[in-house]
């Protein structure tokens, strides 16, 4: 009887610390940057973390957006685990994604998130409209390592994608395209992952 139930014991610990590791919540504790700014144009300041958690071997990334209130308290309106690659995601197998961390910025009342994933840099605005942050704005350029950048620009409402080469210390644009993409709706930083930026 004994026996039993310290087995019993012993299950229920396991138990009880694979539900501590698998808190969908997570430990974010580390800072990684703040960011302070108007988001929402009602001239008062609103606050954008990032954290990271560093008990998970994967390192998640998260970014949280507060808007400040008439009551001057602050309101957490959106929170993202999957739109940043975990700094040491799952299929590396215990090695670096590679990739800086991600930067927001506040600009003239836009959120603007920076990427840079395999040396292609990356812009992404956001609009607060309806209470939500709708994606509006895509703008890439990669450098080939010698004369040339490729650059793209991706416009969600006017669903238009234009693409180009520049010449390195040079205005002269050369093989511009441009070309109407399908657009059913603004996608929202909530409901965006990783891999979805990506594949624009």
């Amino acid at each position: 009887m004994k026996i039993l139930f310290s087995v019993l014991l012993l299950l229920l610990a396991q138990a009880n610390l694979h539900a501590q590791e698998k808190n969908p919540k997570g430990n974010f504790t580390a800072l990684i940057q703040r960011e302070v700014g108007d988001l929402n144009n009602d001239k008062r300041d609103d606050v954008i973390v990032l954290e990271m958690d560093v008990e998970d071997d994967t390192r998640p990334l998260r970014v949280q957006i507060f808007l400040s209130q008439p009551n001057g308290k602050r309101q957490l309106v959106v929170s993202s685990t999957t739109i940043m690659e975990s700094e040491y995601p799952a299929y590396k197998n215990g090695e670096h994604n590679g990739n800086p961390i991600p930067d927001f910025f506040i600009e003239e009342g836009k959120l603007r998130m920076l990427t840079n994933i395999k040396d292609r840099k990356s812009c992404y605005e956001f609009r607060f409209k309806q209470n939500n942050f709708e994606l509006v704005k895509i703008s890439r350029v990669y450098w080939n390592g010698k004369n040339t950048t490729f650059e793209t620009e991706i416009d969600l409402i006017a669903k238009t994608k234009i693409e180009f080469q520049q010449e390195l210390g040079s205005d002269e644009i050369f093989n511009k395209t441009k070309k109407t993409i399908k657009v059913n709706s603004l996608p929202k930083i909530q409901d965006l992952s990783f891999s979805d930026l990506e594949q624009y």
